[in-house]
């Protein structure tokens, strides 16, 4: 199952993102596939925000793994770059599973580590169309990962 949408600037990425971000649940593991620049980063922004972040969202790129809090419970939100994951044992260290059962998650450059990602997932790739416009398309792997898309439409 999967959808194709266009976005128009970051403002509509975000809006996607966050709209997603609403209906996430611990457990939920979306990927972000994309070129550098294609709006990975501004997209989880969206998510953060629609999920209730109280922190402020950046590219995980060099400490691999952010966390993201947020005031009516304690579950977190983790935010995953593994464009420097070299294998999967490598993958395996960052201990997805245990991450997923305290929120969702958001896994970018997720190609790198496919064989460690759960089956039931969000794959979500960002390309740019030209400088503003992207396309964003959404497939779903997975039941829960289905709920999510058809939550989205």
């Amino acid at each position: 199952m999967s959808q194709i949408l266009r976005s128009s600037s970051p403002a509509d990425t975000r809006a996607l993102g966050q709209k997603l971000g609403a209906v996430l649940k611990p457990g939920d593991l979306v990927c972000l596939q994309g070129d550098l620049g294609a709006g990975k980063t501004t997209f989880t922004q969206g998510v953060a925000a629609g999920w209730g972040s109280i922190d402020e969202v950046s590219s995980p790129t060099f400490v691999l793994v952010n966390i993201y809090r947020r005031e009516k419970d304690r579950n977190h939100l983790h935010h995953l770059d593994t464009y420097r994951i070299e294998s999967a044992a490598e993958a395996d260290e960052l201990d997805l599973d245990s991450m997923l059962t305290q929120g969702p998650a958001l896994v970018e450059w997720p190609e790198r580590i496919t064989e460690s990602l759960p089956a039931d997932r969000l794959w979500v790739t960002l390309a740019h169309e030209n400088e503003t416009h992207r396309y964003i398309t959404l497939q779903a792997f997975g039941r829960r990962a289905e709920e999510l898309l058809k939550a989205l439409a």
